[in-house]
């Protein structure tokens, strides 16, 4: 699966919540300053040439839709960041936000207990 960039992924982010919407409502929904409808656009058009979107005619223009869920784009973004910044080790990426991030022990509890609920 392709990597997104970050207006790509902000696209993304938008067509998940709202499961469909063209490109006037896809504005409506970022942040200001909003970009301009072509260039939101362009980048639909390349989300569809990657396979993340997929679209529907609907009267003079398209509905948007996701091809690829979250839970997918994020699990394969999360495996490529241990991949690539900690050596595929996830005791290497908790070790590494505990001690620059300040990771409270409250939270290391918490994601222990999720760990062994999987177990």
């Amino acid at each position: 699966m392709k990597q997104l960039t970050k207006a790509e992924e902000e696209i993304m982010q938008i067509l998940w919540n709202l499961k469909e919407a063209n490109v006037a409502l896809i504005i409506e929904e970022m942040k200001e300053p909003k970009p301009a409808y072509n260039t939101v656009s362009t980048i639909v058009r390349i989300l569809e040439s990657k396979k993340f979107v997929d679209h529907r005619k609907k009267g003079k223009g398209y509905i948007y839709f996701p091809l690829v869920d979250k839970e997918t784009y994020t699990n394969q973004s999360m495996n490529k960041l241990i991949d690539g910044y900690f050596n595929g080790s996830f005791k290497s990426m908790v070790s590494f936000f505990m001690k620059e991030n300040k990771m409270d022990t409250k939270e290391l509890e918490s994601i222990l207990k999720e760990i062994n609920k999987k177990q």
